[in-house]
């Protein structure tokens, strides 16, 4: 890579702001993802969306389901499909403990956050979560207003 390239900042980062509403997320794990160039470039644009992604597993690999990943306007013929299953790079031992849990009932596999490492490496924040029933989601709503209440009044009170 040529020095002062440009790297995408934090705030490039895709989000899936569902996954801590929807789910409790009980550990936070750092997974690569195997992409081709098109996909690569949209996702720098800011191009994709993890709204109804999730993982599986499949041949003791995990694979990321459903994520959109927008077709890149100059790659023509050449381009990806944007709702692929996309091959999740993790170590065996890794892939073993998330499927041992997996096994669990009520546990699944959800993508949180698409970003760029410190390397220009593309890479997935995947939680393993329990979902959450209505009642704590009323609570997790509630208590996003109380914080918002407090700053609220941190700010008027300064």
């Amino acid at each position: 890579m040529a020095a002062g390239k440009n790297k995408a900042p934090e705030s490039q980062a895709i989000l899936n702001r569902r996954a801590r509403f929807d789910y409790h997320i009980e550990d936070e794990l750092e997974t690569g993802v195997v992409l081709v160039g098109s996909e690569v470039k949209s996702i720098r644009d800011g191009k994709a969306n993890l709204q109804d992604a999730y993982a599986i597993e499949r041949d003791e690999e995990i694979w990321l389901i459903n994520a959109y990943i927008a077709e890149y306007p100059a790659a023509n013929r050449f381009n990806h499909e944007p709702r692929r299953a996309r091959k999740l790079l993790l170590h065996k031992k890794e892939v073993r403990k998330l499927v041992g849990k997996l096994r669990v009932k009520g546990y699944t596999l959800v993508p949180i956050r698409l970003y760029f490492n410190a390397r220009g490496r593309v890479k997935l924040m995947l939680g393993l979560g329990r979902g959450k029933k209505e009642f704590d989601k009323r609570d997790s709503i509630k208590e996003r207003e109380w914080k918002r209440e407090q700053a609220r009044t941190v700010r008027t009170h300064s």
